[in-house]
């Protein structure tokens, strides 16, 4: 039988098999440390899939060669064979280090987490493996005693990772939160007590003593200012509230205490303070879930990442003291890039591990430690600052190696994107008769119709494999645009309103489950306004959520572009004489990125909006077949949004859609043009104003709608602002998951008199 694979390929394969697979190994946890912490601060799919690839081939190549060095022990009788074996018994080891992973990154998602189980069996396999490997070689192995420290090096690295997943998955993060068992008073002991008292005739009587206080950790105390914290302060608090709220992401309920405390911290501090401690706090949740640092900063942590330090460098020593004699030139030199390979990868953990937020919280319960190295950690704390300004290449660098998360707000423009797949359409060619302009006009003709057809053929076979989502992503992108102080400032001033009305348990739940109609009946609009006001609450009371969203939406886009309607003179920054802290301008830009990052989420993020997002995406092709078709008859002229959205709010709208339409279509299109007809009656200030605080409580019922584990997983995948706003509101104690009893079943007391 002939060999397909030439002998000369088979050759080389067999020689370099393993040296290959090796080097490639370190190669992708080289990358993995490098690029793993990216992931927090950037969406961009390229990084991601990099990063994507690199985490499942490492695990992949490393077991393939591990067995395959099992498999390939050789019987010759050899020497200098033999003197092979024993550098490849020393390079197994290393796998195990490289299967233990770098410290930036233990699991790509949530669900590798869950997978702990799986990781334990391969850490013993792959244990007996390697010692199988070395036992082979004994006791002729010139290699023996750095082969047995890479070996423990290799245990630690790959338990190491074990035991994070296992600390990372939702059962086991479920139950180091659940507190020590409270029997409450022993009952049978009291009673026994007052029975013996009573027969004794003593005056004896039982009294109910309040609660003591002892969820109160007094971390605060009274030093609660309304200072600007600097950067160590910020890092203790967000740990702080990391230690109370981290069971936000196991649904688990607070105490009264517990939402007293947070609510009167964060009331007391400005939007620009509570964005860094949010920000600080997302991460330390993000590196709880998706990194080694729960098992390393520990005082056994730092213990056993000493010892597997040492053993690499011990390694290294006495490999470079030993004679290479028998040892192939090109074998040593992969034996020096594996030690150093191992001691950078250990170096950059340690560099992690030391400027990392953990240790400068250990470091305040140092306070010798923490005079001498806070200067240090404050400039180093600095450049995680967010810079609400800063552009430049300092800006970008700080953005891509220190940010705690992207710091950006991604946008869905409905009607920019419609337009974009109706500019692919070829016009109407009007030619003056010559000869040549028909043959131009025939040409675009063909190409027209041949396109056509091609891209028939093309949506078939996408539609047959169902990947109809994933290509209209592609085909529209989104666009993103840096979270500016302002926008962040309103948003937190607006949830602080909701706050403060949030006194007891059935008004916060009233405004938990707002979708956009509370904001209107709660805010003054004026007399005049109050019929108009009346009639905006079918638009969002009267529909699903994810219907109102996009049908508010385009409302939002067809206003902004709706220049030529009449402005009232009352556009100012007052209202009732009473001060505005935002004008008309700041109203406008804040919908118009509220309205796009909403929608954004609705159509990219949908595991996000999964809770609320019902027939979303089927609704939203119905809207956009139906502008495909509004525009095929009216393309003359459509140059851009402007032109667009004038067109569409020409059409006589005084027939209401569903009555025309019935239950065919699910388009929202014309019933958004109402909308925005009906927010043109307002003047302008107000108008925005009140589109402004919709959008704000659209993303807020959203963010505590959503579930929380795409909250956290979304954390690994750039960080979205709807998780700042959920983490906010929880702060504020704005949820379902918040006792709003002050005390407890009081304790009973025997009270004996004389």
């Amino acid at each position: 039988m002939v060999n397909p694979i030439p002998n000369s390929v088979m050759k080389v394969w067999k020689e370099w098999n393993v040296r290959g697979v090796i080097l490639l190994s370190l190669l992708l946890q080289t990358i993995l440390i490098i690029s793993a912490p990216s992931r927090k601060r950037t969406a961009h799919k390229l990084v991601i899939f990099l990063i994507w690839s690199s985490y499942v081939l490492a695990d992949w190549v490393a077991y393939f060669a591990v067995g395959h060095i099992a498999t390939t022990k050789s019987d010759d009788t050899d020497e200098d064979v033999n003197q092979d074996d024993d550098l490849k018994a020393f390079w197994a080891p290393f796998l195990l280090v490289h299967l233990g992973g770098p410290h930036s990154v233990t699991a790509f998602s949530l669900e590798d987490n869950e997978l702990w189980l799986r990781h334990f069996l391969g850490l013993i396999t792959q244990v007996l493996t390697t010692l199988y490997v070395f036992i082979q070689t004994v006791p002729g192995n010139r290699l023996w005693i750095p082969t047995v420290l890479m070996f423990l090096a290799g245990i630690i690295k790959y338990a190491e990772r074990t035991r994070s997943l296992y600390l990372a998955s939702l059962d086991s993060f479920r139950e180091s939160l659940m507190k020590l068992p409270d029997p409450g008073p022993n009952y049978a002991k009291l009673m026994e007590e007052y029975s013996s008292k009573r027969e004794a005739g003593l005056p004896t009587r039982i009294v109910l003593a309040p609660e003591p206080d002892r969820d109160h950790c007094g971390f605060f105390g009274s030093d609660m200012t309304e200072n600007d914290l600097n950067e160590l302060e910020v890092v203790q608090n967000a740990y702080h509230f990391f230690n109370t709220f981290k069971g936000l992401i196991v649904d688990t309920i607070f105490s009264f205490r517990e939402r007293i405390e947070s609510r009167e911290f964060f009331f007391r501090r400005h939007a620009k303070d509570t964005y860094r401690i949010i920000g600080a706090e997302l991460n330390f949740i993000y590196e709880a879930l998706f990194t080694k640092v729960i098992v390393v900063h520990t005082h056994v942590g730092y213990i056993f990442r000493a010892i597997s330090f040492c053993a690499v460098v011990a390694a290294l020593g006495l490999f470079f003291i030993e004679k290479k004699n028998g040892f192939r030139e090109f074998d040593v030199g992969v034996s020096y890039a594996l030690l150093f390979g191992a001691i950078f990868l250990d170096g950059v953990a340690l560099f992690m591990l030391v400027f990392s937020d953990w240790t400068v919280v250990k470091l305040q319960k140092h306070k010798d430690l923490n005079r001498f190295f806070k200067p240090m950690f404050t400039r180093y704390l600095r450049l995680k600052n967010p810079q609400w300004s800063g552009k430049g290449f300092f800006e970008c660098v700080r953005a891509g190696l220190f940010c705690r998360w992207s710091e950006s707000v991604s946008g869905y423009n409905f009607i920019t994107n419609c337009l974009g797949e109706q500019s692919e359409q070829i016009r109407d060619y009007i030619h003056d008769g010559s000869l040549y302009a028909k043959a131009i006009y025939f040409v675009l003709v063909i190409y027209d119709y041949v396109r056509k057809n091609f891209n028939r053929i093309v949506d078939c076979i996408i539609d047959y494999v169902g990947v109809r989502s994933r290509v209209d992503k592609w085909k529209n992108p989104k666009k993103s645009q840096k979270l500016t102080l302002e926008l962040w400032e309103f948003i937190f001033s607006e949830l602080r309103k909701k706050a403060t009305e949030a006194e007891d348990e059935e008004i916060s739940n009233r405004i938990y489950s707002a979708e956009g109609a509370h904001v209107l009946k709660e805010n003054k609009w004026g007399e005049k306004n109050d019929e108009k006001i009346k009639d905006l609450f079918p638009f969002i009371e009267d529909k699903a959520y994810d219907e109102s969203l996009l049908l508010w939406h385009i409302a939002t886009e067809l206003c902004y572009h709706n220049e030529d309607r009449n402005s009232d003179d009352s556009s100012t920054k007052a209202k009732n004489g009473v001060p505005d802290q935002y004008d008309e301008k700041d109203y406008k830009k804040f919908s118009k990125i509220l309205s796009e990052y909403m929608l954004y989420l609705m159509v990219w993020q949908p595991t996000i909006m999964s809770a609320v997002a019902g027939i979303g995406e089927r609704r939203f092709r119905d809207t956009r077949a139906e502008v495909k078709i509004f525009f095929s008859r009216r393309s003359q002229g459509v140059k851009d949004n402007e032109s667009a959205c004038k067109k569409i709010l020409a059409v006589n709208t005084d027939v209401e859609p569903v009555t025309v339409k019935g239950d065919r279509s699910t388009s929202v299109l014309f019933d958004a043009s109402i909308l925005a007809k009906k927010l043109s009656e307002f003047d302008s200030n107000t108008m925005w104003k009140v589109i402004s605080v919709v959008w704000v409580e659209k993303l807020s019922f959203a963010a505590r709608r959503c579930w929380p584990e795409a909250h956290a997983e979304q954390l690994s995948k750039g960080g979205e602002l709807i998780t700042f706003v959920w983490l906010l509101m929880a702060h504020f104690g704005l949820g379902e998951q918040f006792q709003f009893r002050e005390h407890g079943p009081p304790r009973a007391k025997l009270i004996v008199g004389k």
